[in-house]
């Protein structure tokens, strides 16, 4: 089962990872009020509008952009909602937007240089054992980075018995090129996230990008999420995020026969 991105997000705050903070519109009014809230909140200027579509690449598809003012949350916020979003990931004919993120920029200059990573927690099927994919290569197709540059990829194996370690989580960090402040959080980043992978019963999480902003903090800039069907039962609150309109239509008839 896929989350929308806002929905991912809850959970991995929930488990003390830091996001990027937005709030949930269906309209464009909506938009804007959402926007002067996240001013007050954050202290953020400018905002990020994306759409929340079951789908990767949305910014190609036109489906991320950045709002520099009110006036301009409103106007993306209009074009977007509504619109059938065609992405690498979608069919010819896309995805209808139904709502959009309003988020916070994380952009901001500061005093060291800001830089993406890209991360993902998933089942290593061959090992039968959880495992953390990640690059300095950030905001880039994994499968680009695989094929063009596979040195660029690491992964860290984790022992279901003992769960991650804290040398694991220090060894990403290390590999990551991050020192310092950076460092430390970026160890505090990796065992929250993993703690949400394993806690919310998941079958993929995937990061990308996870921003070094430019005060050192660690961030989920974006997130995907797959649930594990086969364990909602014990997640009654997660199932209840499952958005049918993502689904294909025949699948959700099925599922609701049994």
């Amino acid at each position: 089962m896929n989350l929308h991105e806002y929905q991912g997000k809850e959970i991995l705050a929930s488990y003390g990872v830091t996001i990027q903070r937005g709030k949930v519109a269906t309209t464009a009014a909506e938009a804007v009020a959402a926007a002067k809230e996240l001013t007050e909140e954050t202290g953020t200027g400018w905002h990020v509008i994306k759409a929340q579509v079951h789908a990767g690449g949305r910014g190609k598809g036109g489906g991320v952009k950045l709002a520099k003012n009110l006036e301009q949350v409103e106007e993306i916020a209009g074009q977007i909602i509504g619109m059938d979003l065609v992405t690498p990931q979608t069919s010819a004919e896309g995805k209808r937007v139904h709502q959009v993120l309003v988020a916070e920029d994380v952009y901001e200059p500061g005093e060291v240089e800001v830089e993406e990573f890209y991360m993902s927690v998933l089942l290593d099927r061959a090992q039968g054992k959880n495992m953390i994919m990640y690059s300095t290569e950030g905001g880039m197709d994994i499968e680009t980075v695989a094929e063009e540059t596979p040195h660029l990829i690491f992964t860290e194996t984790i022992d279901a018995s003992h769960g991650l370690q804290g040398f694991q989580a220090r060894r990403i960090a290390f590999n990551l090129g991050l020192s310092g402040k950076a460092f430390k959080e970026m160890t505090k980043f990796v065992a929250a996230l993993y703690n949400a992978y394993v806690g919310s019963d998941s079958a993929l999480f995937e990061i990308n990008p996870v921003l070094k902003a430019s005060d050192n903090r660690i961030i989920a800039v974006d997130c995907k999420i797959t649930l594990d069907e086969n364990a909602l039962f014990r997640h009654k609150d997660l199932a209840a995020m499952r958005d049918t309109r993502e689904e294909n239509a025949t699948e959700v008839e099925a599922k609701a026969v049994g």
